[in-house]
């Protein structure tokens, strides 16, 4: 008797990972799919040897959660989203600044100076008794200059760095990343094509999946104009994040007006308060100095200037107490802060 088996099913553990990362982040189901994945192979312990655990370029237009979803990977695994090895590229325009990442050879001047960024230790200090990983990203790889690439080469191949100081550090618990705007230009023009107005629900979910289809052919085309093809081979993935829409920008928003509660509840020592946001916030917040090309980060920057700092404000001058219900509503198109206290009858 034959029994057929689904091999799309994930473990308990990684389906958790899976779940926990969908929280925090919107409008990328494929990509943390596919990252949660390789993570599932590593605990299985049938990644390939001798390899990093997982090598991926992160493709997509600014402020839709590139950087963001590797943060959130390291929160959600070691439970610190500063775990993150973190690489500027576009300080590594120059071969020369390679000596930021392995350091300078002995008898060259300030050698001794030079603390390399990818040492073992470095690799090392975020992992955890139960997860022994570390997370590494190279942050915009499109500006840095070829001798990184190449660089990069024998990490990905080999999964080991030679130092300046001779000493080699082992990348074959690292989990790589890197992110790029590379076709961002051309993927959101597809995009703007492809949100014209659907009669049926059948046709609109067929013309968002073409769209998405030719998004993610020209990301991957920008990506291999871009890099050798000796460097593209070995990418375990090439993933295109999908630029955000109304719907997801809204999320967002919900999202980060629960997690300034959490920061207004943390922030309080004795005097507690409860927080609260009119549904017309939101509205206000997603059309108030919000353009939908710069995604996500630029609501987070309207938050911090619309919210966060007038709530830091009532705070310091002590205007809402113990008990008390701190709400936001929108009035002559801003808003407004009150406090709201019961009376005893």
């Amino acid at each position: 008797m034959k029994i057929r088996l689904d091999a799309s099913l994930l473990g308990s553990e990684a389906l958790e990972l899976e779940n926990n990362l969908h929280k925090k982040i919107v409008g990328q189901d494929k990509a943390l799919h596919e990252v949660t994945k390789l993570y599932q192979t590593y605990i299985l312990g049938m990644s390939t040897p001798g390899k990093p655990v997982c090598s991926l370029l992160f493709l997509g237009p600014t402020g839709i959660g590139k950087t963001y979803t590797v943060e959130c990977l390291a929160e959600c695994l070691v439970g610190k989203p500063e775990a993150v090895i973190k690489i500027d590229c576009a300080e590594l325009q120059h071969s020369h600044e390679i000596a930021k990442l392995v350091g300078s050879p002995p008898g060259y001047l300030g050698h001794r100076e030079t603390h390399p960024m990818l040492s073992q230790a470095k690799l090392n200090m975020w992992q955890t008794e139960k997860v022994k990983l570390n997370f590494v990203l190279f942050d915009e790889i499109e500006k840095a200059s070829d001798s990184l690439w190449n660089l990069l080469l024998g990490i990905l191949d080999k999964a080991t760095l030679t130092l300046g100081d001779n000493t080699t550090v082992d990348f074959s618990k690292s989990m790589i990343f890197m992110t790029s705007n590379l076709g961002s230009m051309d993927m959101q023009t597809i995009l703007n094509q492809g949100m014209g107005f659907q009669t049926h629900q059948a046709e609109d979910i067929i013309s968002k999946e073409s769209t998405k289809k030719k998004m993610e052919s020209e990301g991957l085309r920008a990506a291999r104009n871009k890099f050798t093809p000796e460097f593209i081979n070995r990418l375990d993935k090439i993933i295109s994040f999908q630029p955000l829409g109304n719907i997801e920008l809204r999320e967002i928003v919900e999202l980060e007006l629960y997690r300034v509660k959490e920061r207004v509840t943390a922030s309080m020592k004795e005097k507690v308060f409860s927080l609260h946001f009119d549904k017309a916030v939101v509205d206000y917040l997603l059309n108030t100095d919000n353009d939908i090309r710069y995604g996500a980060r630029q609501i987070k920057r309207t938050i911090e200037t619309k919210i966060i700092g007038p709530i830091t404000n009532i705070m310091a001058s002590n205007q809402v107490e113990t008990f008390q219900t701190l709400s936001v509503y929108v009035e002559d198109e801003t808003l407004a802060f009150y406090k709201e206290v019961e009376f005893a009858a």
